[in-house]
């Protein structure tokens, strides 16, 4: 019986860099989705859990053979849900809105196998507290151009992500909770083709 192939439908490098080093084997392969169509009733969470599902869909139906991971990552501070920045004012928006909160990070994520039919998704959520921060360094910071790409603005990767403290899976807040990941991945018999270094 052939292992399917493990398709990664995101072209996030932190994604990317996560299941590497988890040790699987995939191709990449992003969905073309335009992720500001959402029903406007949604939550934070549910908003990122559907956009993971589309994006799963999209690509799995052009691969049905395959199994198809996707993901999709949003910041939520109160009732205000943030993406990622569009352009450097949006960046420099969304650094002044978290500066000296707790925020959350929900990562949506979606595994599907269209042929096998096998599709599951879930939601993960971590809480980020993050300092107070100066307008010289979101300045500094927006001009580095380490936002770009990141929900919310900033990457907890980054050398100074001014995050104090977080609670609740570290990967989530990368952009790829790995332990529910490898849960899904297994469900559609996905396993690591290499031990993690």
């Amino acid at each position: 019986m052939n292992v399917p192939r493990l398709i990664l439908a995101s072209a996030s490098p932190r994604r990317q860099q996560l299941l590497t080093e988890a040790g699987y084997a995939f191709t990449v392969y992003p969905a073309s989705i335009d992720e500001s169509d959402v029903p406007p009733v949604l939550s934070p969470g549910d908003v990122a859990e559907y956009l993971a599902q589309r994006k799963a869909e999209v690509v799995a139906a052009r691969f049905p053979d395959d199994v198809v991971l996707a993901a999709d990552t949003v910041v939520a501070y109160a009732d205000t849900m943030l993406g990622k920045p569009t352009d450097a004012d949006d960046a420099r928006r969304m650094l002044r809105l978290l500066g000296g909160t707790v925020h959350s990070v929900i990562t949506g994520v979606a595994v599907a196998h269209a042929s096998a039919h096998v599709f599951r998704h879930a939601r993960v959520l971590s809480a980020v507290h993050m300092r107070a921060l100066t307008d010289a360094e979101i300045d500094r910071y927006v001009e580095s151009l380490d936002w770009q790409g990141k929900a919310g603005g900033y990457g907890i990767q980054d050398p100074d992500p001014f995050v104090t403290r977080t609670s609740g899976c570290h990967a989530n807040i990368v952009g790829l909770p790995m332990t529910t990941t490898t849960a899904l991945l297994r469900d559609a018999g996905i396993t690591p083709s290499a031990p993690p270094p």
